[in-house]
């Protein structure tokens, strides 16, 4: 028997002192979470003090005309969803009985607009209510737009979403063949639901109020996304909650008494409902005390954690009761991610607001877990009055009091940037230094702006930092700027050579933003009981504690949670690589169990890898069956090389790659034949920001490059920038961190000029290089042109100055959307993407064409089992399994990892809103591949160090080709003549 190493006896010993100290530590207990009294944190202060800051055309601006409170309504109007005075763009369905619903409702679709004529007898303000089915789409909420009386009456109007519901598949969890608890699959609910419209942002706690005069109105909803069932519309009064006083006082009453000896425990990873798929249970280890708890397995033993942050996200759990009475209702939660601050949630019971307290409930920061019963500031615990029989209790993520200071930041974000973009129309972005611009004078408003915003900014960090008055760092970026700004105001002289330090610091402020609404919170379990009941400590003994982390300990040296292979290899078994990350190994795995293995009885060992393991392993002849997720350069490379099987060999390619672009398939092709399987396709698409490109500048978005020349000059006048790819993106919007000097494929923008007049790469069969042909010559120049006459810049990070605006306008890979909605959420609506500029052809249309890029899945030669692994493959880059992957790694990471499919199908069933999805369709039409060759890995370095010589050095762009393409058919004839090729 051998001994253990040293090594670990001392590991051993190290743990059990580790524990041991935990002796020492006390866990705390919070008798109740409160929505009144002292404030948990500074954050919370009171900020009634703050000034407002309008948006212009916000729905802040549109209540300030009126006063809710002298003009509301007391009476309601019902608008039958049938009873429509107009259609556009849509074909309505008038459908009976929808799966439940007496009586008639109307089916609208997922593109154009559905209208109500109706009658108003009382002036005053409305809310909005409806009653909507959530029928069948893409999986993602519900969008539209809504007009009133043929017009926007705000700017958040022009975003309403309504929420899907979502549930586990099962309540009870599949375990994988070691033991190890499987998140469920999640399923949509689809029921009938009953809503006010409010800000799905969560920067408005309360429903939206519309005010309408006497006499006749209509509503009109815009498809957006998606297709909804509409019942009625109903303008009500605004609804009174009442305080708990007042419904203690009821209770009173009414003769309303405490039960006795009552507890109700629910896992608060059983949840009925939630608003979003990606609210899943998860594991957690911090304590033993968590339900259910195991040393060495996963257990979904939580709910909510980080991916629950996102303000109008709600989790709702059924809770039967066996008599009626009033309850108390407590919390075993853990908020250890927001050090000084609470997070907030609002409190529902049977889908209403029980009083008013309940709207902000405070879940203090500790580290540790809580056992908190929902009360007042005096440790009284809130009585809930439950009858016999099931109901209903929601949690949904609030914003309470942040809500207006975030709506004030994100209207300074905005007037800052506009600032910024007109002091840079006079200095540039790099401004003389020893030049006085007389800014002062040439903006008058200036000083103006800055001083505004400085008081306005300094209320916020004031209400954030409470009476202490005392910086922390949820406010140091406010004071920071505000600081700058008073200063720019006072010496109006140092703003040009501020400006730098000027666009970092409102940039950091709109980052700021991103994580300051965020609320995550734990919970481990909700119990429902009489006032009296003992409630369960909420973390483990320190014996239990020192114990289970030996145990923990001496589990780590036999269980592997990074290995996803099946324990079972029989004959029917294949083994696949994966050269992502972890989250996308997990949701391969599940898929492979789930829909794969059960269907075919093929065994799937699956292995995530490094990328740069794939060569070494393949030349030792250890490498895998399958590659899932290499680079577009890597199929031709190996073929060349005898390691890759030929796909084009198996009788019914032809049919599976119909699912594909032909362009998808052209960098894998090698003599002949096709070595890999598309699985990413990315191109690029024209982004532009509407508010500056047309409202300010009142340009028109460009159709050729003519009409970009025409708008190059107002750009520059106003020393905004035309933006250029560069690089190929990924999956959500970044430069592909595995592109290297060697491997640099050809410039996004060079392909696209290139294949605009009809040009290509390499000539006779990829003999050589075609980059020295007059076509290309003059598309080069046409390219360098733009640096060197326009000074476009060469390098810039297209996300950051397409939000505040330094590049109004740009091409790049279409992923940058999944960025953008995520990075720049005080844009949304205020930016779009289109077709990228082309060329007139003798017939009138305009030629869009644009080089592609992405990614590909391998089957290698030495494989055994290669006909399972064409089974595997062909199941992989299917519609089903990609829109499965792209919809799973959504749920998991959310919009900004929206997945690129190469799939024709897969990519159109995924949640595109309509009328972007219809822009990417048009731009597909103009797609082309990128053919790889023996040797053209020297193709994308060379373009680069020829674009670079002749942007930065000056020199002759014909010659500088001249000379790179030599060098690349040099290196090309050399491949070919090691590869026994004709050169």
């Amino acid at each position: 028997m051998r001994r253990p190493s040293a090594k670990v006896i001392s590991l051993l010993f190290l743990s059990i002192a580790v524990c041991i100290s935990l002796l020492f530590q006390e866990p705390k207990i919070n008798n109740t979470v409160t929505a009144e009294g002292k404030p948990a944190s500074k954050r919370d202060a009171d900020s009634t003090a703050l000034a407002v800051a309008y948006e212009k055309g916000g729905y802040d601006e549109y209540l300030s005309q009126y006063d809710p409170d002298q003009m509301a309504a007391n009476n309601t109007i019902v608008i039958e969803g049938e009873s429509y005075s107009e259609v556009k763009g849509m074909q309505a369905s008038v459908v009976e009985n929808k799966e439940g619903n007496a009586g008639k409702a109307v089916l609208t679709e997922d593109s154009g607009a559905i209208s109500w004529a109706f009658e108003v007898e009382q002036e005053g303000m409305y809310n909005l209510g409806i009653h909507f089915f959530s029928e069948p789409g893409k999986d993602s909420d519900i969008e539209r737009e809504l007009l009133v009386d043929g017009e926007s009456p705000f700017n958040e109007a022009r975003s309403i979403t309504f929420n899907r519901i979502w549930k586990n598949e099962s309540q009870s969890f599949e375990r994988d063949s070691r033991g190890n608890d499987l998140l469920p699959n999640q399923i949509e609910e689809y029921m009938w639901q009953e809503s006010l419209i409010k800000d799905n942002t969560g920067f408005y706690e309360e429903p939206f109020l519309f005010y309408f005069s006497k006499g006749n109105h209509t509503l009109t909803l815009t498809s957006v996304r998606e297709p909804l069932v509409i019942d009625w519309l109903k303008l009500t009064a605004p609804e009174i909650v009442p305080s708990y006083a007042e419904v203690a006082s009821k209770y009173k009453k009414e003769g309303k008494k405490q039960v006795s000896d009552v507890s109700i425990k629910l896992q608060a990873e059983q949840a009925l409902y939630k608003s979003t798929p990606s609210l899943l249970p998860y594991n957690d280890r911090s304590s033993p005390a968590v339900e259910p708890y195991h040393v060495s397995k996963l257990r979904n033993n939580a709910m909510g954690g980080w991916a629950w942050r996102m303000p109008g996200q709600w989790i709702e759990w059924e809770i039967e009761v066996e008599q009626d009475g009033l309850y108390q209702i407590a919390l075993k939660n853990r908020q250890n991610y927001l050090n000084g601050m609470s997070a907030l949630r609002s409190i529902y019971i049977d889908g209403k607001l029980p009083f008013k307290e309940l709207k902000e409930v405070q879940f203090p920061y500790d580290h540790s877990w809580q056992m908190n019963i929902l009360g007042t500031s005096n440790d009284e615990p809130y009585l809930f009055h439950f009858t016999k029989g099931k109901h209903l209790l929601r949690m949904e993520v609030t914003l309470g009091e942040l809500a207006p200071i975030l709506r004030s930041v994100e209207s300074s974000i905005l007037e800052l940037n506009a600032m910024y973009r007109q002091i840079i129309s006079y200095t540039g972005t790099v401004p003389d230094t020893f030049r006085d611009y007389n800014l002062e004078q040439r903006i008058p408003e200036m000083i103006q702006v800055f001083d505004k915003q400085s008081k306005l900014l300094y209320g916020i960090a004031s209400s954030m930092e409470g009476p202490s008055e005392s910086g922390n760092d949820r406010t140091a970026i406010i004071n920071r700027l505000a600081y700058q700004l008073q200063d720019m105001a006072n010496r109006p002289e140092s703003v040009p050579s501020r400006i730098e330090a000027f666009k970092t610091n409102v940039g950091a402020l709109g980052s700021w933003m991103l994580t300051i609404n965020e609320q995550p919170l734990a919970l481990d379990y909700l119990i429902i009981s009489s006032p009296e009941a003992k409630l369960p400590k909420p973390e483990a003994s320190r014996w239990s504690k020192m114990l289970t982390g030996i145990k923990s300990f001496a589990a780590s040296f036999s269980e592997n949670y990074d290995d996803f292979s099946d324990e079972e290899d029989g004959n029917q078994s294949i083994t696949v690589w994966v050269t992502s990350a972890r989250d996308q190994a997990q949701v391969i795995k599940r898929l492979i169990d789930d829909r794969f293995t059960s269907a075919t009885g093929i065994h799937v060992n699956l292995k995530l890898v490094s990328a740069d393991v794939l060569l070494p392993s393949t030349v030792s002849g250890k490498g895998p069956d399958i590659a899932l997720q290499v680079g577009n350069d890597l199929p031709m490379n190996y073929a060349s090389r005898s390691a890759l099987q030929d796909l084009s060999a198996f009788p019914d390619y032809l049919e599976v790659q119909k699912q594909f672009l032909a362009s998808a398939m052209v960098p894998y092709e090698y003599k002949g034949s096709y070595y890999a399987l598309p699985e990413q396709q990315t191109f690029p698409m024209m982004f532009f920001r509407k508010d500056i490109l047309e409202d300010e500048l009142h340009l028109e978005v460009p159709e050729t490059w003519q009409d970009v020349y025409d708008i190059l000059p107002t750009l520059q006048k106003h020393n905004l920038q035309f933006g250029l790819p560069q690089k190929p993106l990924d999956a959500i919007g970044n430069e592909l961190a595995n592109t290297n000097i060697m491997t640099l494929p050809p410039s996004p923008a060079y392909a696209m000029f290139l294949f605009q007049e009809g040009g290509q790469f390499y000539k006779d069969d990829g003999k050589s290089s075609d980059l020295d042909s007059e076509i290309s010559i003059a598309q080069f120049k046409k390219w360098t042109d733009f640096y060197v006459n326009y000074k476009i810049p060469i390098a810039a990070d297209f996300a950051n100055r397409f939000r505040t605006g330094e590049m109004p306008i740009g091409i790049v890979d279409y992923t940058m959307y999944n960025k953008l909605t995520v990075f720049a959420p005080e844009i949304k609506g205020l930016w779009s993407f289109a077709p990228v500029p082309g060329i007139i052809a003798e017939d009138g249309s305009i030629h869009r064409e644009v080089g592609s890029g992405g990614s590909a899945s391998v089957m290698f030669k030495q494989a055994k089992n290669k006909e399972d692994a064409w089974t595997f493959l062909k199941w992989w880059t299917g519609k089903d399994t990609q829109v499965a992957f792209g919809r799973q790694m959504e749920i998991r990471m959310g919009t900004a990892a929206r997945y690129p499919t190469a799939n024709m199908e897969a990519l159109a069933s995924l949640p595109w809103p309509t009328k972007d999805f219809q822009k990417l369709k048009e731009q597909m039409n103009w797609v082309q591949g990128i053919p790889e060759v023996p040797g053209g890995y020297l193709t994308g370095r060379n373009i680069d160090n020829a674009f670079r010589r002749v942007v930065v050095q000056g020199e002759d762009p014909r010659e500088t080709m001249d000379k790179y393409v030599r060098a690349m058919n040099e290196e090309i004839t050399l491949k070919r003549k090691e590869f026994n090729l004709p050169y």
